[in-house]
């Protein structure tokens, strides 16, 4: 598993890195390694539209199970990685690289207060 120190996780299995205000989220390796094959991926948001963290940005389904992803901090929505739609492999691939889902200018202060280091979120993994 790969837990990048340069990251923030949420206990659901998020990441997101901010750079100069603009976070980019995705799911984990450990994620995409519990559902197993992903198959589908359904974004339930759009450039321009505002969010919250913990509200639901896309659906993603397995051959095992389907699960929601939801953001980790709040701000608007500049980019949907809208190539997950017909390549949804990308999040089992590379879910740090090729397969992050959105991107989003984010507000100032909007962080979840869940988020954890590296070091916490590998713990918490090898916990389950």
């Amino acid at each position: 598993m790969e837990y990048p120190k340069d990251l923030k996780y949420l206990k659901t299995d998020e990441w997101v890195k901010v750079e100069n205000g603009i976070a980019t989220i995705g799911i984990t390796d450990y994620a995409q390694d519990s559902l197993s094959d992903v198959v589908f991926v359904e974004f339930d948001v759009d450039p321009g539209q505002e969010v919250k963290a913990g509200d639901t940005m896309a659906t993603i389904e397995s051959v095992k199970a389907a699960a929601e992803v939801v953001f980790p901090v709040g701000g608007t929505v500049i980019e949907v990685n809208s190539g997950l739609v017909d390549t949804p492999e990308l999040l089992n691939e590379a879910p740090y690289a090729g397969g992050w889902m959105v991107k989003v200018k984010a507000a100032e202060g909007s962080e979840s207060p869940d988020l954890m280091d590296a070091e916490a979120y590998e713990a918490y993994c090898q916990d389950r």
